[in-house]
């Protein structure tokens, strides 16, 4: 049995950092207007605001003018259009999850407004951008990315029909989807190859959605179409196709290519996938943060050292290679795609957002002395901004998984999961917060910082397997507290609950690590279980020492607070003090998260 994802309604978090990020951004969700959200949508099929008829005083006119959207949302600007498909598809995965009765008024209001502007145009045209940009494109004209823009429309809506079942979501998007087949249908393949070299967007898993959700043969004529064969032809050859490539471009063609297999069966495209995987992964490594790319692009096959800089780590490749990662889990039930998936979601997902605000950062640069450019909320809306959005309405769906009569703990988030005849609950520290009598310290617990992460799992159902991941990261077996038997398998506890209520406490250890980058190995991050840590600094200083033996360069530091264990670390031995804390809590700091390290003490800076 492979591990299938559990009913969105049936899995909700219940506290720690991924609840409080995702509470951020549901707050953000809900504070955008709808008007805004489909202004360029009307303004291409020529429909008013009901707004502006209503002889607005000067005082609406201004909220409305300030409540507009720009950066890429600007009118008039390429890619106009594309973030209400991503709002559509986060707020739609809100709803399914938490019942939001606010954000699901906002979706039928974004519906009827799409619903109108197809209805006053030709009955088809549901984007944003002009039909000329199609043509442009075929004739090789810069145009940017037009299928990119159109894509962001189509998921959205088969997102809202996917998970909250909405059949007028489906309507628009088939109706939508007859001027795509017809344009493509005027092209030979080599011709329309040609086309697709220019980003596609996710047109290829939109079609494989439609296919799934229709059964009309249209959609398969267009999943042919868009085999993108320079690409996944070089792929199955075993070549190289990606280093100096634009990321983002090609993982969407990798998910496509997924999405194909599970709706067709053809195993051609569970090879792309495959191939994909290796060469963009496990052929080429990562940054220790577990993301990749430098200026959008692929870096060379472990050679990091040339590529760190202030636009590393572009945060849509994050998203996507975390979905990637998640369907290969699926399809094979192998623990290191729940490790990737760990690892970039606290590095990349938590890091990339502010805290407070829940806006983006497009980059995570690893330059030294670096510093986080954040988007706001209605200037930017980079892609990454939309990316942003839908990434923090899916943590509780990556927590919990089925394989076969056995429940699976993919990832350590609080959070709770309703089963036919009972439920399983995950209380985690998060690495900050301890829970039951150590969070009094004292006589009573810890006295230093528990270096392993704790989680405590009750089960209430019927008999039945349960099995928690052992992360990668873990220095030795789980030590366990439980009231059930329990066994090692793998890269598994397993939990053999015999009915009623079983209470597992189980403290994954783990160490400060060293993480060289592999092309210049005295050069290191830090880091403990899944969390890189960030030097607070405003520019790259070396330390001295032993780049091998992390605890003699790095000590704890304030590391207690009221009932909270922080992860905080001060250099030793070195010219100048540094404070070191988890890389996702760095907000407006000057940081680094690589060190050169020189064995001498000329060599400090």
């Amino acid at each position: 049995m492979t591990p299938q994802q559990l009913p969105l309604d049936a899995v909700s978090l219940t506290g720690g950092v991924f609840e409080n990020r995702r509470a951020v951004n549901r707050r953000y969700l809900a504070s955008l207007s709808t008007t805004a959200l489909l202004q360029n949508h009307m303004l291409e099929a020529g429909v008013g605001s009901q707004e502006w008829h209503l002889s607005p005083s000067t005082a609406d006119i201004a909220r409305i003018v300030r409540e507009r959207h720009w950066g890429w949302e600007t009118p008039g600007g390429r890619l106009r259009g594309h973030f209400v498909g991503h709002w559509m598809s986060a707020a739609a995965r809100e709803i399914a999850v938490t019942g939001d009765a606010h954000l699901r008024a906002a979706v039928d209001d974004v519906l009827d407004g799409l619903e109108a502007c197809q209805r006053e145009g030709d009955g088809e045209w549901v984007y944003a951008i002009p039909r000329s940009y199609l043509d442009r494109l075929a004739t090789g004209l810069d145009v940017w990315a037009p299928q990119y823009a159109i894509h962001k429309t189509i998921m959205g809506l088969v997102d809202v029909y996917r998970d909250l079942g909405d059949e007028r979501a489906l309507v628009i998007a088939r109706r939508g989807a007859q001027p795509l087949l017809r344009w493509a249908r005027g092209f030979t393949d080599d011709e329309f190859q040609r086309i697709i070299e220019v980003e596609t967007g996710g047109m290829l898993e939109a079609w494989a959605d439609l296919l799934a959700a229709t059964g009309d043969d249209i959609y398969h004529e267009l999943l042919d179409r868009y085999y993108h064969r320079s690409l996944f032809d070089g792929m199955l050859e075993g070549r190289d196709m990606l280093t100096n490539m634009h990321a983002n471009t090609t993982i969407p063609e990798a998910l496509g290519a997924a999405r194909a297999y599970e709706v067709t069966g053809d195993e051609k495209w569970r090879r792309i996938v495959e191939a994909y995987w290796r060469c963009a992964v496990t052929d080429r490594g990562t940054f220790c943060t577990g993301g990749q790319t430098s200026g959008e692009i692929w870096t060379p096959p472990f050679e990091f050292a040339a590529r760190r800089g202030e636009k590393t780590q572009e945060l849509c490749t994050v998203y996507n290679m975390i979905r990637l990662a998640d369907v290969l889990y699926r399809w094979t039930g192998e623990t290191r795609f729940l490790d990737y998936i760990e690892l970039n979601l606290v590095n990349g997902i938590l890091a990339q957002q502010h805290p407070r605000t829940g806006m983006p950062a497009y980059f995570l640069p690893l330059e030294g002395g670096a510093i986080k450019n954040w988007g706001t909320p209605t200037e930017d809306f980079w892609c990454c901004h939309g990316t942003l959005v839908q990434a923090h309405t899916r943590h509780a769906s990556l927590t919990f998984y089925r394989e076969g009569p056995a429940v699976v703990v993919a990832q350590y988030a609080s959070a709770r999961a309703r089963l036919d005849d009972g439920s399983i609950a995950v209380e985690t520290v998060d690495n900050s917060q301890e829970f039951g009598p150590a969070a009094n310290a004292g006589a009573a617990g810890d006295t230093r910082r528990p270096h392993a992460l704790r989680v405590r799992v009750t089960i209430e159902s019927s008999s039945s397997e349960v099995r928690l991941r052992i992360p990668s990261w873990a220095t030795g077996a789980p030590q366990v507290t439980t009231t059930a038997p329990t066994r090692i398998d793998g890269d598994w506890l397993v939990v053999d609950h015999p009915g009623g209520v079983s209470v597992v406490e189980a403290a994954f250890p783990f160490a400060l690590r060293a993480l060289p980058i592999p092309d210049d190995p005295t050069t290191i991050a830090f880091a403990e279980g899944p969390t890189v840590l960030a030097g607070i600094v405003d520019h790259e200083m070396a330390l001295v020492g032993d780049p091998t033996d992390p605890e003699s360069l790095l000590t704890a530091d304030n590391e207690r607070q009221w009932g909270q264990w922080l992860v905080r670390y001060r250099t030793v031995g070195q010219r100048r003090a540094i404070r070191f804390v988890p890389l996702h809590e760095i907000t407006d700091e000057r940081f680094s998260v690589y060190f050169p390290v020189h064995a001498f003490a000329g060599g400090a800076a």
